[in-house]
């Protein structure tokens, strides 16, 4: 989606109520919004199609699972052609311990976030995966020692042509 869709008061709540459940029943939503469900489950449907919601997640508590290790990781390249990045940009998509990759401004060029069980599988990764990438130049990693604010619902208010 390249533009921003004009959002009313009806879609901003429903949105937000979908940030905070997407189990939420129709029926449920619409009451919460305040108009009947046909209405509601149209404005669902039109929010996917217009690529607003783009999918329904499930969010899991990663140290119940098993990863208790989380990083930052800084990311210079030695050559910035878009040929090198577009190559460390496949690299990187094809490692499930890369949760997210920013293509940055500053001193590096990327910032990972990465998460493994342990420092002994972070150490791994970088060794056998992340130092092999073609290019890289430079890794400055930050381990997180705690998450002091991790949110994923937007804060979405009714665009002011719409409200």
């Amino acid at each position: 989606m390249d533009h921003a869709m004009k959002i009313d008061t009806a879609d901003a709540q429903i949105l937000n109520e979908l940030q905070a459940n997407s189990r939420i029943t129709n029926r449920e939503l619409a009451q919460r919004v305040g108009i009947s469900p046909s209405p509601t489950l149209e404005r669902v449907k039109k929010l996917e199609r217009e690529g607003v919601i783009e999918k329904y997640v499930t969010l899991v508590n990663p140290k119940a699972v098993g990863f208790g290790t989380f990083t930052f990781v800084q990311v210079t390249l030695m050559r910035h052609g878009q040929q090198s990045i577009l190559s460390f940009i496949d690299s990187v998509n094809a490692m499930e311990e890369v949760m997210e990759c920013y293509h940055v401004t500053g001193t590096a060029d990327f910032v990972l976030k990465v998460t493994t069980r342990d420092i002994e599988a972070y150490e791994t990764f970088v060794v056998q995966k992340l130092t092999e990438i073609p290019g890289v130049q430079q890794l400055h990693t930050m381990v997180i020692l705690s998450t002091i604010k991790h949110k994923t619902q937007l804060p979405i208010q009714p665009t002011e042509e719409s409200k």
